[in-house]
């Protein structure tokens, strides 16, 4: 009876890869927390700093996006405000709701959050332009088969 491909075991370099991906997360979230302390910040509220400067978003999603419960993003997002780094403002679509929006100086800060992580001039520096769009293009297609 052949082997169904989920109860296969992955192959050497499988695994290999896997444990490589594993080693980048974790430099990149350690190169991360760094960053966010050079501002005072949590990684926490680094990440969700980052994600407003993309554009405003409602707590919920912003729960969904980070992974935690909505009363952590509150939480977050009142140390933020608290700072004048993220405004809460009604969503145009939806008055009831209230959407979390990076300011001006939050903007400024989550650009040096990103000009600031190490780990994206260091090792990805060392690739060429070719080796970073193959790179990119192989994550893409991984991220969309997961979904």
């Amino acid at each position: 009876m052949p082997t169904s491909p989920e109860t296969r075991r992955p192959d050497p370099v499988t695994l290999e890869v896997v444990e490589l991906i594993g080693d980048v997360v974790a430099r990149f979230y350690a190169d991360y927390e760094e960053a966010a302390g050079e501002h005072a910040l949590t990684g926490a509220q680094a990440r969700l700093l980052s994600l407003l400067s993309l554009e405003p978003l409602a707590m919920r999603k912003l729960a969904r996006r980070l992974k935690c419960e909505p009363s952590n993003v509150t939480g977050i997002v009142d140390r933020l405000e608290a700072r004048g780094l993220v405004e809460r403002r009604p969503d145009p679509a939806d008055r009831r709701v209230k959407l979390a929006a990076a300011t001006d100086e939050g903007l400024r800060v989550a650009r040096e959050l990103r000009e600031g992580l190490r780990f994206a001039r260091e090792p990805l520096s060392g690739l060429s332009d070719e080796e970073r769009l193959a790179l990119r293009g192989l994550l893409r297609r991984m991220l969309d088969s997961g979904r």
